[in-house]
């Protein structure tokens, strides 16, 4: 039997929190649906198509370790539309502290009510990734600060450069 799971998120950008989420995934299931959330009201810094580039040049490589096969997708529904569409029967969720335990597991109520055939899996973030999130990486691009510990290097590299240009 194939373990299929779908982690989804916004990405944008890619940090080092999802890439160990990512790391952690691969470990767990034979394919790992990495689903970015695609929402019309909202503006994003970098494009569907630019975070899913950034999440397979990075994430690819662990998978290949691993020997689990990553697919990267986009999806404007709910995520356990995306997680049938995928064939997954798990969601992957990171946690980072008790304020994400609160929210993701009423979450996890919520798609278990809507899809009682997935399940969701909680992956505690490694502690020197625990303090970061996206928001806090785009502030300290955009006002120049270095970002290098918080995203992987081409992640970096195209932070820099987006900023560069305003």
């Amino acid at each position: 039997m194939t373990r299929t799971a779908l982690y989804t998120g916004s990405f944008d950008p890619l940090t080092n929190g999802h890439v160990d989420v990512v790391r952690q995934a691969c470990g767990l299931v034979d394919t790992l649906v990495v689903a970015i959330g695609v929402h019309p009201g909202k503006a994003p810094l970098f494009s569907a198509d630019e975070r899913a580039a950034m999440i397979r040049e990075v994430c690819v490589p662990l998978a290949r370790v691993e020997q689990t096969k990553l697919e990267v997708v986009t999806f404007s529904d709910l995520a356990v539309n995306a997680a049938r569409r995928a064939g997954a029967s798990m969601m992957i969720r990171g946690l980072r502290d008790g304020t994400d335990l609160d929210y993701e597991m009423q979450m996890a109520g919520m798609n278990g009510a809507l899809a009682p055939d997935i399940f969701t899996v909680f992956l505690p973030a490694s502690p020197r990734v625990r303090p970061v999130t996206a928001t806090l990486v785009r502030q300290i691009a955009a006002m120049g600060g270095d970002i290098t510990a918080f995203v992987p290097e081409a992640v970096a590299a195209a932070l820099k450069a987006r900023f560069a240009k305003g």
